[in-house]
């Protein structure tokens, strides 16, 4: 057995899913929060998309994506964020976020040098640290502050740390306390990991999840310069399209540093199937149907933020994300507190530890459940007086 399959638990959003299922085995109306998989349907037009792609004769897709789909990237990469990216050489298409995620410090870190940390923030995406891990890096958390808006400092690490770094994860807008960093920081983190030859990985699948009205989270590759020089970008479908079972994405920024995912990529997987491809190339063309996923996610953040004020329990000031990141009462952990909501309301939470130690002392509401659902949820929490 590899080691690290004893070091590591099991991954904690999976736990919670197969807490819900046990309990609806059970008869127990659950009210899940918990993994963001939100319930919304895919818009019509991308599911008739994949419909119409299905082949006769199914084939390997290609390794970078296609051409299609890179080309539907490259136009949002416009759109979006004022970029101009090359879709034969500064995009892949990615089989959603996760995978990318994992993979990338196995293809651009040498275990056996001495810049081999790999920084990360925590409470934040397990995944950062797990895929460090598995690449035989030195996994660096660093603990998030709510006085730094939850937004990692490496400019508060000795030059020594920086100088043993090979890979820095961010990830704005922010899972779990959807924090946004700002164009300024951006420039300045950047700046930093240049001055320390630190590649800088930003993770922006939620870049499109942001309040109706409000300036748009921007991307790390606006100030990165047309060549991206050592940052690399990741975005995905499910959250901005609805597509989380899709599984498609895409990485986008350095050449040369796209160049070396390209080369390896093909031993430890290939994109999305085709007709995959062809639905996410029809919903990276379309920002209609993203403006309306985040006005019925705006609808659920009101109903269950406002009930959140009323119970006093305070939440981190999320500038985007579908996530509330909410504090736990005084006198219960975050494990013990979620227990209590799930016994009393049947809704499930993610406790904070299930990102990282930096988690202890809140827990996480995804905004999963439809418009109907979140009100039913807070009626249940109510009634409960937990």
């Amino acid at each position: 057995m590899n080691p690290l399959t004893r070091a590591f638990r099991e991954y904690p959003l999976t736990a919670l899913q197969d807490r819900r299922r046990e309990l609806e085995s059970r008869g127990v109306e659950v009210f899940d929060f918990g993994t963001g998989d939100p319930r919304e349907p895919t818009p019509a037009f991308i599911r008739e998309a994949a419909l119409d792609a299905i082949p006769e004769v199914s084939q390997y897709p290609s390794v970078m994506g296609s051409r299609t789909l890179r080309n539907a990237i490259a136009s949002y990469l416009g759109r979006r964020f004022g970029v101009i990216a090359d879709p034969g050489t500064q995009i892949i298409a990615s089989a959603g976020s996760k995978e990318a995620i994992f993979h990338a410090p196995l293809v651009l870190l040498d275990a056996d040098s001495r810049r081999r940390r790999v920084l990360f923030g925590t409470p934040g995406y397990p995944v950062y640290e797990w895929g460090a891990a598995h690449a035989g890096a030195i996994p660096h958390a660093l603990v998030l502050d709510a006085a730094d808006g939850f937004l990692p400092r490496l400019d508060r690490l000795p030059a020594s740390i920086l100088d043993e770094a090979a890979l820095a994860w961010i990830c704005t807008p922010h899972n779990p306390t959807g924090a946004v960093a700002s164009r300024a920081w951006l420039e300045d983190t950047l700046a930093l990991c240049r001055a320390h030859d630190v590649l800088l990985c930003s993770d922006e699948c939620y870049a499109d999840i942001y309040p109706p009205g409000g300036t748009p989270p921007p991307s790390a590759l606006e100030v990165a310069g047309p060549e991206f020089s050592g940052v690399l970008a990741f975005h995905s479908t499910s959250k901005r399209s609805g597509m989380t079972g899709y599984r498609s994405g895409f990485v986008a920024g350095d050449c040369r540093l796209l160049g070396l995912y390209k080369r390896q990529r093909g031993a430890f997987g290939v994109g999305s199937a085709d007709f995959v491809q062809s639905a996410a190339a029809a919903a990276w063309a379309d920002d209609v149907h993203a403006a309306q996923r985040r006005t019925i996610f705006e609808d659920k953040r009101a109903i269950v933020a406002t009930w959140l004020d009323e119970r006093r329990l305070p939440c981190a000031a999320a500038g985007a994300t579908f996530y509330l990141w909410v504090r736990v009462p005084n006198g219960h952990t975050s494990a013990s507190y979620c227990e209590l909501l799930l016994e009393h309301t049947g809704i499930l939470a993610s406790p904070g530890p299930a990102f990282g130690d930096g988690g202890e002392g809140y827990f996480r509401l995804a905004l999963v459940p439809t418009v109907e659902g979140c009100r039913a949820a807070v009626a249940r929490w109510r009634d409960s007086g937990v």
